[in-house]
């Protein structure tokens, strides 16, 4: 040992006498080996009572650690300023759970529709109580502009529907809420627009007022300047229209007292025509239930009756008793069928086939050189079918040998023969220019086929261009060939329009068809084709919500076929739906 203190060492070590230990123990367990040497017991250094601190290990000397207090006081200062400058920031980032279930409450108000109010449930309400809260809060002022937004979509509809004062109301909102804008501009316009033109509406509803009530008085119900027309038209204009909704009660009952007169009196025509005026002008009417329990009556009569003189007029036909005296004819049973129902196809196709049977019997005539007899057979013809092409091509024929005939017999009138027929039919010799004529003219009856023009415009149709050619040289082949194609050509643009969908174009081919082939067997098929695209029309429109288009392309179908299931259901679905 060296012999040094530790200055540390609170006593300092003393000489240690050798002693024996304790011999009245030494039966009892031992401790730890002991080498004889005086124990010493090591303790960490650390601040003692009364004792000086110990050195730092850090610093020679063990300087004192002053300046970590105003470090600390420094950061503990910097951070109360930086929330205090953030503290808006901060209070986002904590969760509110009041703001958050208002701004819930107002996104299902907005998706709702409820917009505005006064029972604090609607959208505008509720995010204007969340901007309360949070005067900056995004979501709150993102949902005010879609308010605005969406008060300006139902001001618009309001404005469609005619209800003036609620888009008036919605649009000052919106312009509240958006802050003005073009579209609240363009807007505002329109209301004003609509309450003067609303206005003029008022004006005119006095006239019409005074003009109902004369036609009234005179007793035209009907039409498009009668009472019933005019009266509707007030209501239209002003549906609170007390003389109006008046007034078309007093039509409605004279109109179901004149139907009900018409029925007694067999007028079956008359009386339908009535009915279906009452039911588009009320369709409501009290009566109409009745009218119609006894037009569906007269209308089962009428069916027999009809059926009746249809197939009798068929036996008659194939009987030969085409035309002549008494009412056992086919030419007098189809008048008779078109009598009970004046739009019926198959009567008016019975009174075509007639027209054919004359016009075969007329060129039969002419081949005899029997002019006489032809002319009277097409005369009859024409008044039934005046267009058919082949009765045009006869009576060129025949307008050809009549002035054949007569060239012949002035050049020898006192020397006639038997061979005058077979002189009538040579042909007439022209001049160059009149053959260029009809040449041209054929030429321009094929383009114009081609073209469409068939019957229209009247001089420069295929069907007047053909005929004028046939004027000039009765026999001559292309316009008489060009004439009696045309059903053939009309049937293939029928064809052609039908499978494009354009029935409008479809249509007028048949009409056309009708006219230059009355009576042809294959038009009938042709107009159930044509009715069941104008009821597929009619059906897609009326799913898409155009009642009006429905209703025209379903008469367009009932004209064309009348009695078609179809036909009838669509009418009670269109009758029935709001």
């Amino acid at each position: 040992m060296s012999g040094r203190r530790d200055q540390h060492e609170a006593d300092p070590p003393r000489r240690t006498e050798p002693t024996l230990g304790d011999i009245d123990h030494l039966d009892s367990p031992r401790g730890p080996a002991s080498d004889g040497l005086p124990q010493v017991k090591v303790e960490a250094r650390s601040a003692r009572p009364g004792g000086p601190p110990p050195r730092s290990r850090n610093r020679p000397g063990g300087g004192k650690r002053g300046w970590l207090l105003p470090v600390l006081l420094l950061v503990l200062i910097a951070v109360i300023a930086t929330a205090w400058l953030n503290q808006g920031w901060l209070r986002g980032k904590l969760p509110n759970t009041e703001l958050n279930d208002v701004l819930g409450r107002a996104q299902q108000a907005l998706q709702a529709g409820h917009l505005d109010g006064q029972d604090g449930t609607s959208a505008r309400e509720l995010f204007q109580s969340a901007i309360a809260l949070q005067p900056d809060n995004d979501r709150a002022t993102d949902g005010l502009r879609q308010v605005g937004q969406a008060e300006l979509a139902q001001a618009d509809a309001a404005l469609l529907a005619g209800h003036l004062d609620q888009a008036a109301q919605q649009a000052a909102s919106a312009r509240d809420l958006l802050g003005g804008g073009s579209d609240v501009d363009r807007l505002d316009a329109q209301i004003a627009q609509a309450r003067a033109a609303q206005g003029s509406s008022q004006v005119k509803t006095v006239d019409l007022v005074d003009q109902a009530q004369q036609a009234l008085a005179d007793g035209k119900l009907e039409g498009p300047h009668g009472a019933g027309a005019l009266y509707k038209q007030m209501l239209q204009a002003d549906p609170n229209n007390a003389v109006a909704a008046h007034g078309l009660d007093q039509v409605g009952d004279a109109l179901a007292v004149q139907a009900h007169k018409a029925f007694d009196a067999n007028d079956s025509m008359t009386a339908n025509a009535l009915v279906e005026e009452l039911a588009a002008l009320q369709p409501n009417s009290g009566a109409l239930p009745a009218l119609r329990a006894q037009q569906a009556q007269t209308r089962k009569q009428d069916d027999s009756a009809l059926d009746t003189e249809l197939k009798q007029g068929a036996d008659a036909f194939r009987a030969g008793r085409i035309v002549g005296q008494g009412d056992d004819t086919a030419l007098a049973h189809y008048k008779a069928a078109l009598a009970i129902d004046p739009d019926n196809a198959e009567a008016h196709a019975g009174l075509g086939k007639v027209a054919q049977a004359l016009t075969v019997q007329a060129s039969a005539a002419i081949d005899a050189g029997d002019t006489a007899q032809a002319t009277q057979l097409l005369d009859q013809a024409t008044v039934l079918a005046p267009k058919s092409a082949d009765l045009a091509a006869a009576r060129a024929r025949l307008n050809g040998a009549a002035a054949q005939g007569a060239s012949s017999q002035a050049g020898d009138p006192n020397n006639a023969s038997p061979d005058d027929a077979v002189e009538a039919s040579a042909p007439v010799v022209l001049s160059p220019q009149q053959s260029a004529a009809v040449a041209r003219m054929v030429q321009r009856a094929q383009i114009a086929a081609a073209r469409g023009d068939i019957m229209l415009p009247p001089g420069n149709s295929a069907y007047d261009l053909y005929r004028n050619a046939l004027v000039i040289d009765g026999s001559n082949a292309a316009a008489l060939q060009g004439l009696q194609a045309l059903p053939v050509q009309v049937e293939k643009q029928f064809n052609q329009a039908l499978a494009n969908g354009n029935l409008g174009q479809a249509s007028n081919m048949l009409d056309n068809l009708a006219e230059l082939a009355p009576g042809e067997a294959s038009q009938g098929a042709l107009s159930d084709r044509l009715a069941g695209a104008w009821l597929d029309q009619a059906e897609q429109q009326l799913r898409d919500g155009d009642r009006v288009g429905a209703t025209q392309s379903l008469d367009r179908a009932r004209k064309l076929s009348p009695n078609q299931p179809r036909v009838l259901d669509l009418a009670a679905r269109l009758q029935g739906s709001p």
